[in-house]
């Protein structure tokens, strides 16, 4: 058997950047300098799902986590987790590691030390105040919405896995990351 026994669980849009907000994907497919080292390394990837998508659609516009930070949105997030959680557990049962949970600096959802933020929602069509609320948007030092819910059932569990993110503006960043986790 030629298992290692390493699984990372990665947020959804490093293996699918068709998943992202349109305009914001930075790659066509998956983030090749973060996949590619993962996959040589012989570590197992588990893709997490995309709360932003399965909550809002293909179509939906760019959110900030102030948008998300409502009881509905967490609930969802602990929902399409919970399949995950019983994976997680398996593997831990089995003497598995997982490695690292990676997620993707900037988003509201899966951030991880930074998320967007600002005062941002409600009609902007004929807005007056459209550029009052653009000027709002932001990136504040904290995770996102998702991996705020994922920290806590963790903790709530018990289970200690690493938690780290990509910051795609940061192409080095990325190798240093994947390879530090490694």
């Amino acid at each position: 058997m030629k298992r290692n026994k390493k699984i990372v669980l990665v947020a959804h849009c490093l293996l699918n950047s068709n998943s992202k907000v349109e305009g914001l994907a930075q790659y066509e497919g998956a983030l090749k300098e973060a996949v590619n080292l993962i996959v040589d390394s012989g570590v197992g990837i588990v893709q997490l799902p995309c709360p932003e998508l399965s909550s809002y659609g293909i179509k939906r516009w760019g959110h900030v986590k102030e948008q998300f930070d409502t009881p509905y949105f967490r609930e969802h997030c602990r929902e399409i987790f919970g399949p995950y959680l019983k994976q997680i557990k398996d593997y831990l049962a089995a003497d598995y590691e997982i490695v690292a949970l990676i997620g993707i600096d900037g988003s509201p959802s899966c951030g991880v030390n930074k998320t967007c933020s600002g005062n941002w929602g409600g009609e902007f069509l004929n807005s007056s105040d459209l550029k009052k609320k653009i000027d709002t948007l932001s990136f504040s030092k904290e995770p996102g919405v998702f991996i705020e819910e994922i920290i806590k059932i963790l903790k709530q569990e018990k289970i200690k896995i690493p938690i780290m993110a990509i910051d795609e503006e940061n192409p080095q960043n990325i190798k240093d990351k994947i390879e530090e986790i490694l």
